[in-house]
């Protein structure tokens, strides 16, 4: 009798930290594209094919060195700026991809700070969002993210996204490529039962980083199976309507995966 008491109280306990940090039901398809490094084809293909099919998206940007200047290969702020004018986030993937493992404290706040100004000065809304350079986490990040202020961090982990499990600032992801379709369409079913699924994409085709390409016409098949199967695609930050990011960060881990470490 008193373990079926615990049970239950465990039970009442873990619903109602559940409902604290679910602002409001995650419906089942819920999907968030995220596209990492400013490479030029975001601005050519991928904005005004997300436009069209009415999808969000979130564009982690930066000026990738040592190739930034070269506008075959990258956005430029113009065209970074038009993707806000667009309405899709544009969010930090800090100034010059830098692994923030690698980093001081004050060097990761001049990062930050230093893309932060760049929009500033594009008339860009501050970013709330982050993603890590190379997936590379560590606990010196999520102090500076705290201090700053963001609501989510993206890592990477090929696995749905859980807010009731994962820390704001471990959002999980799944790592587009052109040769893993199967990944990805087995990835998009695990959205449902309150898992949400977060897509990583780079360039499409990704000029400098064949390692990570996806091609246009594999792109756009995806976007219209979320498109005709009824998936709601959203940018990382539009997740604050559904989950309250105060009361995820005070509850759950910032413990890294073992698997990432």
């Amino acid at each position: 009798m008193k373990r079926g008491c615990l049970f239950v109280l465990c039970w009442l306990a873990a619903m109602v930290a559940g409902a604290q940090i679910v602002r409001q039901p995650i419906p089942d398809k819920l999907v968030v594209l995220t596209f990492d490094d400013g490479p030029v084809t975001h601005a050519a293909f991928v904005a005004p094919l997300l436009k069209k099919y009415g999808f969000g998206g979130t564009f982690f940007v930066c000026e990738f060195p040592p190739n930034f200047a070269d506008k075959t290969k990258y956005m430029s702020w113009q065209q970074i700026r038009q993707l806000d004018r667009m309405g899709f986030e544009v969010a930090n993937h800090t100034l010059t991809h830098k692994h923030v493992n690698k980093l001081t404290k004050p060097q990761l706040v001049a990062e930050l700070d230093s893309l932060e100004k760049r929009c500033q000065t594009y008339q860009i809304p501050r970013p709330v969002t982050f993603a890590y350079p190379g997936y590379d986490t560590a606990p010196t990040a999520f102090e500076v993210l705290k201090e700053k202020g963001y609501l989510f961090a993206r890592a990477g982990y090929d696995r749905a996204y859980n807010p009731l499990v994962d820390h704001p600032y471990l959002v999980p992801g799944f790592t587009m490529k052109t040769d893993n379709k199967a990944l990805i369409m087995n990835a998009l079913q695990q959205a449902k039962n309150g898992k949400i699924v977060v897509l990583t994409v780079h360039g499409i085709p990704d000029y400098e980083h064949d390692w990570v390409t996806t091609q246009p016409a594999l792109f756009e098949e995806y976007m219209k199976y979320l498109h005709d199967n009824h998936y709601r695609v959203i940018a990382l930050r539009d997740l604050a309507k559904y989950i309250n990011v105060s009361e995820a960060a005070q509850k759950l881990s910032l413990t890294i995966p073992k698997s990432a470490q």
